[in-house]
């Protein structure tokens, strides 16, 4: 339990400081894909490196209940983004609540939640993103990446209003894994439908 506890608070320790180093934006804009279209709540999107060698996908190719990994943009899988608050249109903005799920329709059919949370893993010497995430316990937000036009950078967001007010967590490459990180990572995001007509190099 004491084991349990000092983890917690490690990783909230983290948040606070993560606060001072990557403040919050100020004005909500839409998110935009490689194309210059905005992202919408329902759209199927693969979260890609900006160089494009790589995206997110699962240490699973069953996907359910797997850790969110980077392999070669081929073996991407799609996501889904959904706002925690809903709004009057389906545009996914800067700096607002989200959860994310993988685009899986066996994992839902077997009633495997494909929706993504932070786990603590001992094998990985920290916290991952993984599967079997909870609506409104799981909470992401996508803000503008510094350095290129279209590149954002994905957080977690605890729900530790209890505690303190914590600031979301930049996550980035860790090992190979989506993780809590100072050094996040930039991404695109690319249209499901529209990947193979991808032909870029942002960086």
């Amino acid at each position: 339990m004491k084991i349990n506890n000092f983890i917690v608070l490690s990783f909230l320790l983290f948040a606070f400081t993560a606060t001072s180093i990557f403040p919050r934006a100020v004005h909500a804009e839409a998110v935009v894909d490689v194309f210059g279209d905005e992202v919408r709540t329902g759209g199927r999107y693969f979260i890609a490196a900006a160089s494009n060698d790589f995206a997110v996908s699962a240490t699973s190719r069953i996907i359910c209940n797997s850790d969110v990994v980077f392999s070669p943009m081929s073996d991407g899988l799609p996501v889904i983004f959904s706002p925690v608050v809903e709004s009057n249109d389906s545009v996914i903005n800067e700096d607002s609540h989200l959860t994310v799920d993988f685009f899986a329709a066996s994992c839902r059919m077997a009633g495997v939640s494909t929706m993504w949370k932070i786990e603590f893993r001992p094998t990985a010497r920290g916290f991952v993103v993984t599967t079997g995430g909870v609506a409104g316990l799981n909470r992401f937000k996508i803000t503008k990446y510094e350095g290129g036009n279209n590149l954002y950078q994905l957080s977690y967001c605890p729900i530790s209003e209890p505690i303190c007010e914590c600031s979301c967590v930049p996550l980035g490459k860790v090992v190979n894994r989506l993780a809590p990180s100072t050094v996040p990572f930039p991404v695109v995001f690319v249209p499901s439908d529209r990947a193979s007509k991808i032909e870029y190099k942002m960086i």
